[in-house]
């Protein structure tokens, strides 16, 4: 998950695309009439979201690893759940090949937290955590480090961590980041192609590996799942099953679209932060590609009516909640990062160029609408929904 721009300022006939289940679709889907019904749907409520810090960095402790000195923890990005509680991890300043933070500190702290905001543990670990997600089979957490070089990962099971080492230097000649587990496989995402290196987009560079990890030896396997030049086909509703090439160049966050999602239920989705674009895929040989609106981070979707959006605020040093009276289930939150998109000035947030807000994707024509909030002001990065008491709801309509 890449954090905002701190270089100046820190801040057709979709029958006929029915394919490997990847899009659940009908002529009427792709239809003009279908696309204006379809976006008076994501309109029809309007519930009030109010935000609440539960988690304050600056009232959080870790030692730094350079001076041995007690320090706030800073810059939260990614965050899972696990066991009915939350992680999330504490960059603290540390750089993205895990160059040390100003004041010498190289670590990083994961912090298991409740939904209300008490501290269960946290861990110190070497290098920038980018990545952060639980195996739902295990309960493990892992966590990946220093997105754009020097990458590796860090397995947390029983509350011991083990380090992990990649078994060859990364053939996108990056880093990686965000971690899916999407039937029976570890997916890791191939962040930052091209550090060294050809520049991206390159034929030659994974967009995501297949991570295997041997318990003995502490070395985790990487191959190729999908590279930054797939084929691929249009999922936008005007260009619908049109084929095309993905020229990727910054592969980032990874979801595992839930069954209550209105389009790509069950399958893998790989987020490229810089192209604005999502990538969709049942089995890694036909991918689907939606272009959006703006560029965004994480993604979450709403799977009960009554629940709490939980978001990552790098800028402030906090973890929020949102509330509302009413989630639409099925519904998509993301973390809009327009100062991370690959068109974005140097000096940014600018004039068309805001600060990260939450945003509403239309999963149809990759439409984004910013979601009104209220209480405090919230520049999410992480993303996790959690419903109240395993609460439910029926599934969206197919195009809904």
């Amino acid at each position: 998950m890449r954090t905002s721009k701190t270089r100046v300022i820190a801040a057709a006939s979709a029958a006929a695309v029915t394919a490997a289940g990847l899009l659940t679709a009908t002529t009427a889907l792709a239809s003009p009439a279908h696309a204006a019904a379809h976006a008076g749907a994501l309109q029809q409520d309007h519930p009030s979201y109010s935000v609440k810090t539960i988690l304050f960095g600056a009232n959080l402790r870790h030692v730094n690893s350079k001076t041995g000195q007690r320090e706030a923890l800073t810059k939260p990005d990614d965050i899972t759940q696990s066991g009915g509680n939350l992680y999330t991890a504490f960059q603290n300043g540390v750089g993205p090949q895990g160059q040390p933070a100003p004041d010498g500190n190289k670590a990083s702290t994961i912090v298991e937290f409740t939904p209300g905001g008490s501290v269960v543990a946290q861990w110190d670990v070497t290098g920038k955590v980018d990545g952060l997600t639980a195996n739902p089979g295990t309960g493990d957490v892992i966590a990946t480090v220093n997105e754009d070089l020097h990458s590796s990962l860090y397995d947390i099971t029983g509350g011991t961590v083990v380090h992990y080492s990649y078994n060859q230097a990364l053939p996108n000649h990056g880093g990686t980041d965000a971690i899916s587990f999407y039937r029976g496989q570890m997916l890791i995402s191939a962040s930052a192609p091209g550090t060294t290196g050809a520049a991206a987009p390159n034929a030659a560079y994974p967009a995501v590996y297949a991570v295997t990890l041997n318990p003995a030896t502490h070395v985790a396997t990487v191959k190729l799942y999908f590279g930054d030049e797939a084929s691929a086909h249009q999922a936008n509703l005007d260009q619908v099953g049109e084929r095309t090439v993905l020229a990727l160049t910054d592969p980032d966050s990874s979801e595992v679209v839930p069954s209550f999602a209105p389009r790509f239920r069950g399958d893998f989705m790989l987020n490229s932060q810089g192209d604005q674009e999502l990538i969709f895929s049942s089995v890694p040989s036909s991918l689907w590609v939606l272009k959006l609106s703006q560029s965004i981070d994480d993604t979450a979707w709403s799977t009960a009516w009554n629940g709490t959006l939980f978001a990552t605020d790098n800028g402030a040093d906090t973890v929020d909640a949102v509330d509302s009276r009413l989630f639409w289930p099925g519904r998509a939150f993301v973390a809009v990062t327009p100062c991370n998109a690959n068109r974005a000035p140097a000096t940014c947030p600018a004039p068309g160029y805001p600060p990260n807000y939450l945003g509403v994707l239309d999963m149809f024509t990759g439409q984004i609408t910013r979601v009104d909030l209220h209480g405090r002001v919230l520049h999410p990065q992480g993303l996790v929904f959690v419903g109240n008491g395993g609460s439910s709801a029926p599934s969206l309509p197919a195009g809904l």
